[in-house]
């Protein structure tokens, strides 16, 4: 079920958080729509870098995430050090696995320090939806591709390719969706099904959604994202300066006037529902060492994590209910000291079926080995500073938000340790356990 190894044993060598920085998070084809998945990620990295005077030559490596990459320069990373300018010479990769990519991204950075490979790594993702690329049929690429590749092609042939094209089948783009392969289902009509197969109500939905606006509202208010959102400059002109998707003063009841998107009599709307996003977010990780001799303040150990995926014709997004588990255990630990809990908002009901999985004693003994439930988390008591539903999901950069949110509010609080945990398409999951540093 999970790729990571046992870390309850803490390595002789730990790497560290020791700061993240992401662009606002931006409602799709809004002012972010000229910045390329490129552009963002190079805006969060070049933030990162001032905000932490980082000297270029002390960078080992940028390890990044994306899931809705550009399919003529798909090694993102790579394309940032040259952007920005960094040194030709540091090493990049682009890795990818759904909505938790940036949470791999950054473990891998974790693990590549603690084997002792590099003292120093970027790690991130970001994502343009404005920017996916629409797809033609690949029945046009068998009609014109022997016409358009050959050398000997004339004009006449070109004019036979015109008569053989039709107009419905080959030459109308396919539009973009959120669609699993596997079972041709939208993601939110595979949590439709959660939702009713786990009892999950419309009002327990928009409860939720309406307590992670109210949250990312107050958390914007109070400061607590000053330490992670960087200002970008857009193309146009215009000055961003934060999220655009957070609705301070939203109502239950105005959340119950919306209407079911992927399902008529449905529960999921657009409300209790993530939206469309364009993001960035970027973690600087260092060895322990290297960052107190480079007089940083380390701000939380990763100490453990696991992955995991489950059958896509079943509860396509209920991952996080095993992985979470494991990576607590993998820590040493158990669910009462755990302090904070943060779950990736992909839906309301997502988050409320894993919760509710967590808490069930028959799931607990049938699903995961134990004796019993995990343990009961109530939803008010996690995503302290709110979620996806509120402040957007750019699939590459939620798990670096999260990871930020989190390093921050271990070292400016007296949490101990958090939780987290991300379901992504494909029936995959991904959950880290950090430590105060």
């Amino acid at each position: 079920m999970a790729t990571a190894r046992n870390r309850s044993a803490p390595p002789t060598r730990r790497a560290v958080i020791v700061a993240g920085a992401r662009t606002p998070f931006v409602r799709a084809f809004g002012d972010f729509i000229a910045m390329s998945t490129i552009d963002l990620g190079a805006t969060a990295v070049r933030g990162l870098l001032r905000k932490t005077d980082l000297p270029w030559a002390e960078i080992d490596a940028v390890f990044w995430s994306g899931v809705i990459l550009p399919s003529s320069t798909v090694n993102v990373g790579r394309e940032i050090v040259l952007e920005l300018g960094l040194p030709p010479t540091i090493e990049a990769n682009t890795v990818t696995r759904a909505c938790t990519s940036s949470v791999l991204s950054t473990t891998n950075a974790v693990a590549a320090i603690e084997r002792g490979e590099v003292d120093v790594v970027i790690a991130g993702g970001s994502d343009s939806t404005s920017n996916a690329e629409l797809k033609m049929p690949q029945t046009l690429m068998r009609k014109a591709a022997p016409v358009f590749m050959s050398k000997k092609a004339t004009a006449a042939d070109y004019f036979k390719l015109l008569g053989k094209l039709d107009l419905r089948a080959d030459l109308i783009p396919e539009r973009p969706a959120v669609r699993e392969r596997a079972t041709g289902e939208l993601m939110g009509e595979s949590c439709e099904k959660m939702a009713e197969m786990n009892g999950i109500t419309r009002e327990a939905q928009d409860r939720l959604a309406v307590q992670s606006h109210h949250r990312a509202a107050a958390a914007a208010a109070a400061g607590r994202f000053v330490d992670e959102i960087v200002p970008v400059e857009t193309k146009a002109g215009k000055r961003v300066l934060a999220d655009n998707l957070v609705r301070a003063d939203v109502t239950e009841a105005q959340m119950a006037r919306l209407k079911p998107v992927f399902k008529r009599g449905g529960t999921l709307t657009a409300g209790n529902s993530s939206a469309l996003t364009d993001g960035a977010a970027a973690v600087l990780l260092m060895s322990e060492e290297k960052a107190r001799a480079l007089g940083y303040t380390p701000l939380a150990f990763v100490r453990s994590w696991s992955y995991g995926a489950v059958d896509p014709f079943d509860q396509l997004l209920i991952g996080p209910a095993f992985t979470m588990p494991l990576a607590v255990e993998r820590a040493g630990l158990t669910l009462d000291e755990i302090d904070l809990v943060d779950i990736h908002e992909a839906f309301a009901a997502q988050v409320l079926s894993v919760l509710k999985a967590l808490g069930s004693a028959e799931f607990g003994k049938q699903r995961l080995g134990l004796e019993g439930a995990f343990g009961r988390i109530a939803p008010e008591s996690i995503n302290v500073h709110g979620g996806s539903v509120a402040l957007g999901h750019p699939f590459a950069a939620t798990g670096a938000r999260m990871l930020t949110t989190m390093a921050n509010e271990l070292h400016q609080t007296k949490a101990r340790h958090a939780l987290l945990g991300l379901c992504a398409a494909g029936g995959l999951s991904a959950a880290v356990v950090l430590e105060k540093a």
